[in-house]
């Protein structure tokens, strides 16, 4: 049975990383290199912390210069890996959760197991703290990364209390930690202020919780249909 859900977070999680990083190459990627013209224009480069092109960077500590994947191929093969990578590890993510919780997951209420990682890992945080672009202002990155994960566990113990207890008690409490997050606020930089284009920034948001969305929504699908395909049973 465990190795029949670890085979099914593989496959489910390379397909909904392959589908995420199709899109993120379509829509997403053009909108980075926009901002980088920004970024560069400007000198930010080395001020900015939280950016997603950051997450395929690395500073050389002998020539202190930071190196990045050569745009076209290579940058597209490492937003290819990186998905297929990151896929796969929300998907075991995804896996222990409907193991933990004795639910089902079915190619019918998928869906709604996307959803609740979209929300939860994406939905939920971008209202305190929303994707950034390169050479937009950031706060400090232990605050940002501190508040990210205490979103992401307000919003999944909030949405297990009220899907899962039948107690009304324990679903207000749920309600409650859905809200917390946001009266404590997220933390924000000194300053506002930024080259980069509002409309840029906004095309940005949109199209990277819509990725987000795709992701997960092909994570639930195709998960449940794995694990529930003719003949998986008899095999299991």
């Amino acid at each position: 049975m465990i190795m029949r859900v670890l085979l099914a977070a593989v496959i489910a999680g390379m397909l909904a990383g392959a589908a995420a990083g199709a899109f993120q190459i379509w829509r997403v990627t053009p909108l980075i290199l926009a901002a980088e013209v920004y970024e560069n224009q400007n000198g930010t480069a080395a001020e900015h912390g939280h950016s997603q092109a950051e997450h395929a960077t690395h500073v050389n500590a002998d020539t202190d210069e930071t190196w990045a994947p050569e745009d076209g191929l290579e940058r597209t093969a490492y937003t290819l890996l990186t998905n297929l990578v990151m896929g796969v590890g929300f998907a075991f993510l995804l896996a222990a959760t409907v193991m933990l919780s004795g639910q089902a997951i079915t190619t019918q209420n998928g869906v709604l197991w996307g959803l609740a990682g979209f929300i939860v890992f994406a939905l939920a945080p971008a209202t305190g703290l929303a994707p950034e672009l390169p050479g937009m202002p950031a706060a400090d990155l232990v605050a940002r990364q501190g508040w990210w994960f205490g979103t992401v566990l307000a919003t999944a113990g909030g949405i297990a209390l009220i899907v899962f207890q039948a107690n009304i008690a324990l679903k207000a409490l749920g309600i409650i930690l859905l809200v917390i997050p946001n009266v404590v606020g997220a933390p924000h930089p000194p300053t506002l202020e930024s080259a980069v284009p509002a409309i840029l920034a906004a095309d940005f948001v949109a199209n990277t919780l819509a990725m987000l969305a795709l992701y997960w929504i092909v994570l639930g699908v195709s998960m449940g249909w794995w694990l529930n395909r003719p003949g998986s049973m008899e095999k299991a």
